[in-house]
């Protein structure tokens, strides 16, 4: 089967307009389309950058504020100039954008523009048409992030056409620790693997794009790399829109991937163990991983050897006590982030987990994180404790992974 399109969306610098790109973003998904969308307030940069590391077909830009000719042709020009112009480009802009403005943006590598009027459903079916064939043979890379992007993307695109058969996540676990030990032999830098989870809305992303600063602010040429996932909407597309709530993730220093979860459930996509062994390959100081949305019963990161500090991302109004005791997570999570811990309800949180890890009699860490907040001193703490253990630490913990395996 062919993989889904994916596409990338995004609003212009110094627009704020998101209404109608957020009703064509559902039309997509409802049609089987992948949709990362970047959110409003993007520049040129913002948008090639995402559009690169996603290995996107195409780039979908609605534009409300004018200035259009310049920043679509602009927009063109840097994928040319990057050695990515397979990704196209096409867009809309009510009516700011006239049939004259329209026939300029054609004549400077706009594949098409749509007008106030145009119906969903030739949208849709414009995408389907334009960049639902299989892509032709793909020039050589030019850059780290591109030719990353291209085999993150094959390794989508086997799992997806071999979905049927058996999952090789026992291979793909012990082709992760071999890539480190190998690492370790050699001595490349292990990345260090942190595994964020929670329920949709506890802030795990905002959260991340804290730690992510402070990752940058600490060592200044290290680099990143996001493994982000969302739900898959079932028999349809997805909208894979992490990236559109980062700001100090818009750094060339940070490699992000957004990952539909294409009918697994847990948490996280059938392709994640060989993207993060691939990821384990490229020299990055850390990776992070964001689940989706997670219930009571989800272990994505139970004895899978692919994380070394799980990290549970609560919100204060998880309910009553009760509900403590049927979070699974509460049990294997390394750290524990009560966030948004503003909220009025937070101490009595604060409490009520904190009892219930004690109850397991481990050397688990509880913090309480404001993540909206700049300085927060619980996100300061909360990259103190992920950030201790040496790289020695994280070999060995791998080679008994290995050994219980």
């Amino acid at each position: 089967m062919a993989s889904p399109i994916r596409i990338l969306t995004a609003v212009p610098i110094c627009d704020g307009h998101d209404s109608a790109i957020n009703t064509i973003n559902l039309e997509f998904i409802r049609h089987g389309i992948e949709v990362i969308y970047l959110g409003y307030h993007r520049s040129v940069a913002d948008i090639v950058r995402a559009a690169i590391q996603e290995d996107v077909r195409a780039i979908g830009i609605s534009s409300y504020n004018g200035g259009h000719i310049e920043f679509f042709a602009a927009v063109v020009d840097l994928l040319r100039r990057s050695g990515a112009d397979d990704i196209k480009v096409f867009g809309g802009g009510g009516g700011t954008i006239t049939h004259d403005d329209a026939a300029a943006m054609r004549r400077r590598g706009v594949d098409e523009i749509f007008f106030a009027g145009t119906s969903l459903h030739d949208t849709v079916k414009f995408v389907h048409r334009r960049y639902g064939k299989p892509r032709s043979k793909r020039s050589r890379p030019k850059s780290f992030d591109r030719e990353l992007g291209h085999r993150l993307t094959k390794i989508e695109d086997a799992y997806y056409a071999t979905r049927s058969r058996k999952r090789r996540t026992p291979k793909n676990k012990r082709r992760m620790q071999n890539v480190t030990i190998a690492n370790r032999k050699s001595q490349i830098a292990i990345p260090r693997v942190i595994g964020f989870t929670g329920p949709g809305g506890a802030g795990k992303t905002t959260l991340i794009d804290e730690l992510v600063l402070r990752f940058l602010n600490r060592n200044p040429k290290g680099r990143i790399a996001i493994l982000s996932h969302d739900p898959s909407v079932v028999g349809e597309g997805a909208l894979l829109g992490d990236r559109a709530t980062m700001i100090n993730s818009q750094d060339d220093r940070v490699f992000m991937r957004s990952m539909a979860t294409r009918g697994q459930a847990g948490g996280l996509s059938p392709a994640t163990h060989d993207c993060l062994a691939l990821l384990a390959q490229s020299n990055f100081e850390h990776v992070i991983i964001e689940t989706v949305g997670t219930g009571q019963e989800a272990m994505p990161f139970q004895k899978n050897g692919i994380v070394d500090v799980t990290v549970l991302v609560m919100n204060p109004d998880y309910g009553s006590r009760l509900q403590l005791q049927k979070i699974v997570m509460l049990d294997l999570a390394d750290i524990v982030v009560v966030n948004k811990s503003d909220l009025q309800r937070a101490r009595t949180a604060h409490t009520e987990i904190e009892q219930r890890l004690e109850q397991n009699r481990q050397t688990q860490q509880l913090v309480d994180t404001v993540a909206k907040r700049h300085r927060d001193p619980g996100v300061d703490r909360l990259f103190e404790l992920i950030s201790k253990e040496s790289v020695a630490a994280v070999y060995d913990r791998r080679t008994k992974q290995k050994r219980h395996s």
